[in-house]
């Protein structure tokens, strides 16, 4: 069977982390579709195999956290009723942690935007941390359970609450306008000055501007959840460890101390095991 040298797997994997669908990086590439699906599930698990036994231990000091919407499949008023219920057909959310500090993401996780969602996500980020943080979330209800849960009374957590205010475009392609914001302490002693979701907001956008699938109102979405996590875990593996971020000067892995150098997609193909 004939396998793709690395340089070649290199050029693929860059084209799919700027932003270009499947069919276009085909095009880029001239390798066939089926090739770059197979690269897509097996780096993807790769990744997210690598980032899950790396990022233990990690002395991260403030956390935001927060759901990105996608859909799988089709929008959830198209799904055909012999598929209603089933996981990775509709909606599906992506739940992200950043570090304020060092803007590495220590933990992503593909879902539905419920109690037991948050619960599995919290006690993955719980289990990552060496040490006591402040944690900022939205209002989401979901998350006191699961902080608490996870935390119990070892966390400084806020939450920041917006308020919107019903606009024409709400119901179109902008999200409704914020005329405010109520921070809530809700579990020790946060910080006041620091209860923020900017930074895991910015991120959001990262997502939909480096994946190709998140980009909204195109017929680029994921047809599979699977390839959808793929996609998920090889983007914060480049993010973290290959991206330099225009702040820090340097990748995030690099500021949280997991690595001393920005390392390119052939090493990142190297270090994975692929």
């Amino acid at each position: 069977m004939n396998r793709l040298n690395r340089e070649k797997q290199a050029q693929m994997v860059a084209a799919l982390v700027e932003g270009n669908s499947i069919n276009s990086t085909v095009r880029m590439t001239r390798v066939s579709k089926v090739t770059i699906l197979k690269l897509i599930r097996d780096l993807g698990n790769a990744c997210a195999n690598y980032q899950d036994r790396t990022f233990r231990n990690l002395k991260c000091k403030r956390i935001q956290c927060d759901e990105i919407w996608q859909f799988c499949y089709c929008k959830e008023k198209n799904i055909p009723a012999k598929l209603k219920g089933k996981f990775g057909y509709g909606d599906v959310w992506t739940w992200v942690a950043i570090e304020a500090d060092t803007k590495l993401v220590p933990a992503f996780m593909i879902g539905n935007r419920d109690g037991q969602s948050a619960i599995m996500f919290i006690d993955d980020l719980k289990s990552r941390l060496a040490n006591r943080v402040q944690l900022t979330t939205d209002g989401l209800k979901v998350y006191l359970e699961a902080v608490e849960g996870a935390f119990g009374a070892d966390i400084d957590y806020a939450q920041l609450i917006k308020i919107y205010g019903a606009t024409q475009e709400e119901t179109r392609y902008s999200p409704a306008e914020c005329i405010g914001c109520e921070s809530k302490i809700v579990q020790g002693k946060p910080d006041i000055k620091y209860v923020s979701t900017s930074y895991v907001e910015r991120q959001n956008l990262t997502m939909r501007m480096s994946m190709r699938r998140f980009t909204r109102l195109t017929n680029g979405f994921s047809k599979k959840v699977e390839n959808h996590a793929y996609a998920v875990a090889i983007h914060y593996m480049h993010y973290n460890f290959c991206r330099i971020h225009k702040t820090l000067r340097v990748t995030p892995a690099m500021e949280a101390g997991i690595t001393d150098h920005v390392w390119t997609i052939k090493e990142m193909l190297d270090r994975v095991g692929l």
